[in-house]
């Protein structure tokens, strides 16, 4: 059976759903066990590697909106906008690549800039506190 553009869509949906509302294991489900995982801070290979990086992430969260999912037969993007404790509307994508119904790769992109600055702000915060 050929894959879909639609096919893809829905993994990509479901995955994006699954951890955005914060169950973070069945985000997992979507991935194949060899995911690597290209993200600002890094390289991460592996499911086992995965989880901690997107349970830090989704640990931080108060809000998280979908706001695009593109998809053809063997690949998806999806578009992002997250509010955490120290930052409002942050911006995020994710490309990714898909085969035999399973995320393999994903590029996750965003401007580190909004998270230093917010992260800077709340330990001069602190320290005033102190």
């Amino acid at each position: 059976m050929a894959v879909t553009a639609t096919d893809t869509k829905q993994l990509a949906e479901g995955y994006a759903k699954a951890w955005t509302s914060g169950d973070v294991e069945t985000a997992l489900t979507f991935l194949g066990e060899d995911v690597v995982c290209d993200a600002p801070s890094g390289r991460i290979e592996g499911v086992a590697a995965y989880r901690p990086f997107t349970q830090k992430f989704v640990d931080r969260l108060v809000k998280a909106t979908v706001t695009k999912v593109l998809a053809d037969e063997g690949s998806a993007a999806i578009v992002y906008s997250f509010d955490t404790p120290w930052i409002k509307d942050f911006r995020c994508a994710e490309y990714m690549t898909i085969e035999d119904g399973k995320i393999r790769h994903i590029t996750t992109i965003f401007d580190r800039l909004p998270a230093a600055e917010a992260a800077t702000a709340a330990k001069a915060a602190e320290n005033t506190q102190g």
